[in-house]
């Protein structure tokens, strides 16, 4: 296996630092403290193919590959952890509406969500249904031609600032078999939204609650057909907790980063921080849990562009190591700070408050561990996974 990124990947990889060293890092305090939804940094992202990039070509996106795309993301989120995630976000929705609507849906969101110039909120969860999704209660009642949705989610990234809804609704009886997935314009009538959460972070991305009160969207705009719609939120969580976990990354090397300076700029006793052994052990082991974190995420990412068939335990394993080690690594790098650590005027503390949340969403990590369990413990499970 060849570890080393290719001359394209390098490029990606070049660019997408150029872009949140510039566009990113200068505003993402601000963005934090006054919970800006930073709007045009996110076109401007999108006129580099930035959001939707591995949606398909015929739709305006870049067509790359999971790991290409999480190389992009890292970078990202090494500069602001909230926003790299949102445009994580706002990609996987993406993708699961141009690769499932019907020909004229497609072709009318595609092209406007892969540029940036509309963003696309992702509604799965619930107030009764979190780790548990197939319990899911909002309904979608076929009606004159039309889905009437009626129901509520909660926890909606982008929510009351996004042009469209990807929504998960039952159409059919209890289960996952009964729900089917939709594309609800944000606009439509009685889709209303709630008051802005207020949270320990992620703020330069809203929260809202959104509740449907006869909601209703044309037949055509279900994806697939009735009854796909947990098979496609699954899907799509595959590719969406490898971006978490490499958002995760991403926080955890601009940590690091600042915890390397950080150790060569202040003194204590007389000399700087790098000369004191301890110091230098934690560094070491911060930089050793990040780069298992990464390889574990990218190893994750080649087996979903490549179909294996335990791709969602590889999804659940990476996703657990990476959010779990990198919370680690951002709260040594804090430690490292000290008291300045816990300061806004360093960016320490909002990676550590931005990363807490990877350990719960899209699939908590207990959930996670769950996922890995059972398939371990299947019949037919593989002696060892490789």
């Amino acid at each position: 296996m060849n570890f080393e990124l290719s001359e394209d990947q390098r490029a990606f990889q070049e660019t997408a630092r150029d872009f949140a060293a510039n566009e990113l890092a200068p505003h993402a305090a601000e963005w934090d403290e006054n919970a800006t939804f930073p709007v045009e940094a996110i076109r401007r992202a999108g006129e580099l193919g930035f959001c939707g990039l591995y949606t398909d070509e015929r739709w305006g996106g870049l067509s790359l590959s999971r790991l290409d795309a999480s190389i992009v993301f890292e970078e990202l989120a090494a500069a602001c952890p909230s926003t790299a995630a949102f445009i994580t976000i706002h990609n996987m929705a993406t993708w699961m509406l141009t690769s499932n609507a019907s020909e004229e849906v497609a072709s009318h969101w595609g092209p406007l969500l892969t540029s940036g110039a509309k963003l696309a909120s992702y509604c799965l969860t619930e107030p009764s249904a979190g780790s548990d999704a197939a319990s899911l209660r909002t309904t979608a009642r076929r009606v004159d031609g039309m889905y009437e949705l009626n129901g509520s989610k909660a926890f909606i990234s982008g929510a009351g600032s996004t042009a469209v809804l990807v929504v998960m609704a039952r159409t059919g009886d209890p289960g996952s078999a009964g729900i089917s997935a939709f594309v609800v314009p944000a606009d439509t009538p009685g889709v209303i939204y709630g008051r802005k959460e207020q949270k320990m972070g992620w703020n330069s991305q809203p929260t809202r609650g959104i509740t449907f009160e006869n909601a209703r969207v044309p037949a055509s705009h279900i994806l697939g057909k009735e009854g796909d719609g947990f098979k496609i939120a699954m899907k799509g969580l595959d590719g969406g907790r490898i971006n978490i976990a490499t958002c995760s990354v991403g926080a955890a090397q601009g940590a690091l980063n600042a915890a390397q300076r950080y150790m060569h700029e202040r003194q204590q006793f007389g000399k700087p921080l790098a000369h004191f052994q301890a110091l230098q052990f934690k560094l070491a082991d911060m930089a050793v849990e990040l780069v298992a974190s990464r390889q574990m995420v990218r190893l994750a990412a080649s087996k979903l562009d490549a179909g294996a068939p335990d791709v969602n335990v590889y999804c659940a394993m990476a996703k657990r190591l990476a959010t779990d080690l990198c919370f680690n690594v951002c709260n040594e790098a804090l430690q490292i700070h000290g008291g300045y650590g816990y300061i806004r005027e360093y960016p320490l503390e909002r990676f550590l408050r931005d990363a807490r949340v990877h350990q719960i969403l899209e699939g908590t990590n207990e959930i996670m561990r769950v996922i890995i369990a059972r398939r371990m413990l299947e019949d037919d499970a593989p002696e060892s996974i490789r």
